[in-house]
């Protein structure tokens, strides 16, 4: 899995790291997208999520998510945001489907939706806070 969030400090990269690997999660974190991108190329056949912030300073999640899947088509991804999913839909960064959790979460949501991710299923409709983002017609 590659982690690429924009939190400051590396407090929370740290802690979804440690998140994921106690779940037996193998995690390549990185503090940008372009960081991302040079990751994505050297290990390519060993990355099967990126994990993504929706915005951050040189470009957004989606439009990370779009270059790695240029080498890495079958890359899957799983959204992050502090933001609600109104204002994420207002600057129309997604298409239909993408799988979305909001900040916080916990690491039972944070591992539902990562294997979700990974099984490209669904995400389920009731979880609380986690929300799958879907457009208004």
């Amino acid at each position: 899995m590659l982690l690429a969030n924009r939190d400051r400090p590396n407090k929370m990269r740290i802690e979804y790291k440690q998140m994921l690997e106690q779940q037996k999660f193998m995690v390549i974190p990185a503090g940008t997208p372009q960081e991302a991108i040079l990751i994505a190329e050297k290990h390519r056949e060993c990355i099967d999520l990126l994990l993504t912030d929706v915005f951050m300073p040189e470009m957004n999640g989606n439009n990370l998510a779009d270059k790695l899947r240029v080498t890495s088509p079958n890359l899957k991804t799983l959204f992050i945001s502090g933001y609600t999913t109104n204002i994420i839909t207002s600057h129309e960064v997604f298409e239909d489907g993408v799988k979305f959790i909001q900040k916080p979460f916990s690491i039972k949501t944070l591992m539902s939706y990562s294997i979700l991710a990974i099984a490209d299923c669904a995400a389920p409709d009731s979880c609380g806070k986690v929300r799958q983002h879907t457009s208004s017609p």
